[in-house]
């Protein structure tokens, strides 16, 4: 199985380049983390997708570590891959999205079903083991059958601002029925959600299921996503510089097509991550009370 990883963000939020911080005492960073949950899970395959500039960082770093313990590709995002006959102005820096940049990876996975997450969120083992249960369970040569692990709101949240996270709304068999991309925030004891394309700001339940971009997919997305680009940027003309081309706006209208559906797999894990510099420490004294109660081995790849 295949586990495509989204690492060429900009993380302007945290002043760096955050999948390559040190978040425990031998240098290991929360990817390293990912992909040991994952590979235990039975995923056997890794794919970064990452700026062609950060290669050697990342092949230094994170490669140095993973590369003999599971099998390992890199490919490119690129503001050059575009449907023929497009162009984006010179002055554009910001990655074009989520859904361009799986398109990255279309030869690498093939006509194989996949998950894909972000390269600089924990995510939890039980997440990684759910996802890869549903891909175990697909029969061969499924399409249109996505997946999407939801995790309870108040397992996702920072003390030290807002987080963008997609509310999951789905009906009594786990059938997603609508995601909406929300800022969550604590405010006066309850976690406020406000649609970021507008709507009224509302407090949910905690327990209420948010999405962390935990996607799992049949190989099928890569032609829709090549399918929609020239309409997408056809659309966009008129701000070319801002435009985002992105995973969700891409399922959900799959869905209001009729193309696909899209299970909700409810997941316990906790989520921890580096969405601002403040939240650094408190990763950082997650990942060892982790470690010493037995959940990692110490060092992690240097056992």
């Amino acid at each position: 199985m295949d586990l495509v990883i989204l690492a060429a963000g900009m993380g302007s939020r945290f002043g760096g380049l955050k999948q390559i911080e040190p978040i425990d005492d031998v240098g290991n960073f929360i990817i390293d983390y990912s992909i040991y949950d994952a590979k235990l899970a039975g995923f056997d395959r890794v794919i970064f997708i990452i700026k062609e500039e950060n290669l050697e960082i990342f092949r230094s770093t994170i490669g140095k570590r993973v590369e003999d313990k599971i099998e390992t590709h890199y490919v490119f995002q690129k503001l050059s891959l575009l449907p023929q006959g497009y162009s984006l102005p010179a002055e554009r820096v910001k990655p074009l999205g989520t859904a361009q940049a799986l398109l990255a990876a279309k030869e690498i996975v093939g006509d194989s079903s996949f998950a894909m997450i972000n390269s600089d969120d924990f995510y939890g083992r039980d997440a990684f083991k759910v996802a890869a249960d549903f891909l175990r369970s697909l029969p061969k040569n499924s399409k249109g059958v996505y997946a999407n692990v939801g995790y309870k709101a108040k397992n996702t949240m920072t003390e030290n601002g807002s987080v963008k996270r997609g509310v999951l709304y789905f009906d009594g068999n786990n059938n997603l029925e609508k995601l909406v991309e929300s800022k969550l925030e604590h405010k006066g004891g309850k976690v406020i959600a406000t649609p970021l394309e507008g709507g009224e700001a509302k407090a949910i339940d905690p327990e209420t299921l948010v999405s962390m971009n935990l996607f799992c997919f049949t190989h099928e997305i890569m032609d829709r996503i090549e399918e929609g680009f020239a309409p997408f940027l056809d659309a966009h003309k008129d701000h070319p510089l801002d435009c985002e081309y992105l995973i969700p706006t891409l399922v959900s209208e799959a869905m209001a097509e009729g193309a696909a559906s899209v299970q909700v797999l409810k997941t316990d894990a906790v989520w921890h991550g580096v969405t601002y510099r403040e939240d650094k420490e408190d990763v950082v004294a997650s990942i060892k009370s982790y470690v010493d109660r037995g959940d990692y081995p110490h060092g992690l790849w240097h056992k």
